[in-house]
């Protein structure tokens, strides 16, 4: 789920002239018998590509006049860079799934993707999907939409209930304060033991960011942008409360950034983040991990006198796109194809038991669709219900150099002791600024 650094200077602007100059697969072009045909590249998975190729097979029982071509996505050396390699070499696809509002952003830039709000058929989508208000997250700076969010996974934070009851904690902690609380009551009984043992913490890589500042972020501003377009707007107040927040379980030796093996599944730290595929995982791995037993999820925790039941928190999210190069006519066939997968709740029920991925919709916990599927996997209902408040990547082309920014001068330095918060916020401010001006 977390994406690598991509493309030089040379590729992107290679991509930005192929883009202009408008050249097509050929793809979408009508056959003889009047068919139109589109590609559609599926994400490097396999039970995304079964998925999809049995959508496309339902899709053209009712549309004869449209072939659906699916086909997993190179990832060699990764899918961003095939995808920009595809672009520059005129060989794209007409519309590929397993993009991020990041990496959309940098096509975008190139002029490489088709604004899906300008294409007939949008407002429909959103309406029978009953995405309104997870949708109006992912405008971009221009006010244009160029992703169709497939899924989003709010990112949330485990608690080991079984280790909080051995020091007196009877609930997961919602606020700093609480935090703290729980972190002097387990180092009084259990020194060697940790509150966030994650050696993350300490790796400036760009994608790290997204598992934990930005979801202390995302929820101590209120889902307040971090950057809009090219401009750094986040709220100081509630960035410099996150940065606090985790140079104050440092001073409480509460932080282990060592490299350490399965910290959280062997009660060596008791906070951490998890998404939902974590689960899958740990049923082979770890299956004495049990939901409201041993472990418990919660929203991030929030400063003290914040509402702490309507949470923000940031979302690992892709979704599909429509590109540049693809004909009228090819456009017109993949929206119908959108439309078609997604005004049936069903057909999102299939995705979310084929990939345990939650759908990108406003209702998914309310939904009768869902039920029986939330009913034997409770551990997945605390996502849904965090769909609609959380808040997908940044929109900036540079999105890796400016989060690297972020655990450069703040995050790690922070929770290594090696400068206070406000430092630490002020130089990575000064950094992504002058990123921004480049």
């Amino acid at each position: 789920m977390k994406m690598k650094k991509v493309a030089s200077l040379f590729l992107t602007a290679t991509i930005a002239a192929s883009a202009l100059a408008g050249c097509s697969t050929g793809n979408g072009e009508k056959s003889a018998d009047g068919k139109t045909t589109i590609e559609f590249w599926a994400a490097p998975n396999p039970t995304q590509q079964v998925y999809w190729k049995e959508m496309a097979k339902e899709f053209e029982k009712e549309n004869p006049k449209v072939n659906v071509k699916v086909s997993p996505m190179k990832e060699s050396p990764t899918s961003e860079a095939s995808i920009q390699s595809a672009i520059a070499g005129k060989s794209a696809p007409t519309m590929s799934e397993n993009i991020n509002r990041g990496f959309a952003a940098q096509l975008a830039d190139s002029k490489a993707l088709v604004p899906l709000n300008e294409i007939e058929g949008w407002d429909k989508l959103l309406e029978n999907r009953s995405m309104t208000d997870t949708i109006k997250t992912w405008e971009f700076s221009d006010d244009n939409q160029y992703v169709m969010p497939i899924y989003s996974n709010p990112m949330l934070f485990g608690w080991r209930l079984d280790i909080l009851k051995e020091v007196g904690v009877d609930k997961m902690p919602a606020t700093y304060s609480e935090v703290l609380d729980a972190a002097k009551k387990l180092k009084a009984k259990y020194p060697e033991k940790y509150v966030w043992a994650k050696p993350a913490l300490a790796d400036p890589t760009a994608h790290h960011r997204w598992f934990d500042f930005f979801m202390l972020y995302d929820a101590a501003s209120g889902g307040n942008n971090f950057i809009e377009g090219d401009k750094f707007v986040a709220e100081d107040e509630a960035g410099l409360n996150a940065l606090k927040f985790m140079d104050d379980l440092r001073k409480e030796d509460a932080i282990l950034t060592k490299q350490s093996t399965d910290p959280f599944e062997n009660g060596l730290g008791i906070f951490t983040d998890l998404g939902p595929w974590t689960f899958s995982y740990w049923e082979e791995k770890f299956p004495e991990m049990k939901y409201n037993e041993n472990f418990g999820l919660a929203l991030p925790p929030v400063p003290d006198g914040t509402d702490t039941e309507k949470v923000n928190t940031f979302a690992d999210t892709k979704g599909i796109v429509i590109y540049a190069s693809a004909t009228e006519e090819e456009r017109k066939a993949a929206m119908e194809f959108m439309n078609f997968v997604y005004s049936n709740p069903e057909n999102d029920l299939k995705w979310l038991e084929t990939t345990k991925l939650p759908p990108a919709r406003d209702d998914l916990s309310a939904n009768e669709s869902f039920k029986a599927f939330f009913d034997k996997n409770p551990e997945l209902k605390p996502y849904a219900d965090a769909v609609p408040n959380a808040i997908p990547s940044i929109d900036n082309a540079k999105y890796n150099e400016l989060q690297t920014h972020i655990g450069r001068y703040a995050v790690n330095p922070v929770v290594k002791g090696e400068v206070d918060p406000e430092k630490g916020w002020k130089e990575m401010k000064k950094a992504i600024k002058e990123e921004l001006k480049k």
